[in-house]
This record gives C-alpha cells, structure tokens and sequence, in this order.
C-alpha cells in the first residue's frame, strides 16, 4: 500500500510542476495546492504504521499509529487552505487591475 501512495505522490508532484511552470495565475495557484496536497500525502505515507508495542501500560502489544504526522498535517493543511485564499483574492484583484491573467503580459513592458 505504501508503495502506491509513494507512486500517487510522484503523479501529484508531476502534476502540480507542470501547472506551476505553465502561464496562467490561476494554474500556477492550482499547481502550488496539488503540490501542498501531494507533500501531506508524503507525510502522511512517511508516517506509516509503527511496530511494536503502544506506549501504554498494561495493553496488549498490537501496531499503532503515531499522532504526531497526523497533527503536523492537520496544521499543513489549514495553512495551505489559507495560503490558497489569499492567493486566490490576490489573482482575482490582479485580474480586475490589468485584465489579464497572462504572466508574460504582467511581465511589463518591453522598453523598460
């Protein structure tokens, strides 16, 4: 299972580097949030089922899972949500500015 989720993780990175290097702004934010996506997958894969025994006294010794990559991705997510939002307003007031979402024509102008 691990090594499917590995394989997704490198789609979604594939994916995510294809729309950020494109011309678009909103494909470049799209592209940064696939990426965040695929990187809480990472974590979370990475995190895994621990062998051995739960660190509590007087249970049974059975697998169990670590809280701590499941907390640092909860945090991950929330931040990236917000990131996400902002950018997002910001390419929309952009949009509303210059009328255009072409990076090549936010470059400015050739003269300069």
């Amino acid at each position: 299972m691990e090594s499917l989720m590995i394989v997704l993780v490198g789609i979604l990175v594939a994916v995510a580097t294809y729309l950020v290097l494109s011309r678009s702004v909103i494909r470049v934010i799209v592209g940064t949030a696939i990426l965040s996506h695929a990187v809480h997958l990472l974590l979370l894969t990475v995190g895994g089922l621990k062998k051995g025994s739960v660190p509590l006294l007087g249970q049974a010794a059975a697998p169990y899972t670590d809280a701590l990559p499941q907390a640092l991705i909860l945090t991950a997510i929330v931040i990236s949500f917000a990131v996400t939002a902002f950018l997002l307003v910001l390419a929309y007031r952009m949009y509303l500015m210059n009328g255009t979402d072409d990076l090549e024509e936010l470059g400015g102008s050739s003269d300069e």
